[in-house]
């Protein structure tokens, strides 16, 4: 019997599972605080110096990198579902965060449904992490 299975064999619990994304910070306090209101949700700080919030099936690690170095921006946008849109709206708004790119000749921080029929807007954190808030509904899949 070899020691490893075809790839036709795999089942679903072979796949591997999306659990953990990583942000880089300048400021753990004050990305505790902008994340939870920005979320929505209380973060609970771990040893570290990281705060981890629960996102659906995946956490978000937000760690403070500035005893080593600069915080590196994620290279493109992390993307959340939301049930209430323009709750989350609120809170980017109130936080002075919404992006000031276009995307796809619309503005990335205004509600607006993207050509691909995603009802969505687009924000960036203190340390230039791009994040995007889709309305749940409306994700495209591909």
């Amino acid at each position: 019997m070899p020691a490893h299975k075809e790839e036709n064999t795999k089942t679903v619990n072979d796949v591997p599972q999306f659990f953990r994304m990583n942000l880089e910070v300048g400021d753990l306090d004050k990305a505790a605080e902008f994340y939870g209101k920005l979320l929505g949700v209380a973060g609970r700080k771990q040893a570290g110096a990281r705060v981890y919030f629960n996102c659906g099936e995946v956490t978000l690690q937000v760690v403070d990198v500035s005893a080593s170095g600069q915080p590196h921006p994620a290279a493109k946008a992390l993307y959340f579902t939301v049930n209430d849109l323009e709750k989350a709206f609120e809170r980017a708004a109130e936080l002075n965060c919404l992006s000031r790119e276009s995307v796809h000749d619309a503005p990335g921080g205004g509600i607006v449904v993207r050509p691909w029929g995603e009802r969505s807007f687009y924000v960036v954190d203190p340390w230039q992490n791009p994040l995007c808030f889709v309305e749940q509904g409306t994700v495209y899949k591909g």
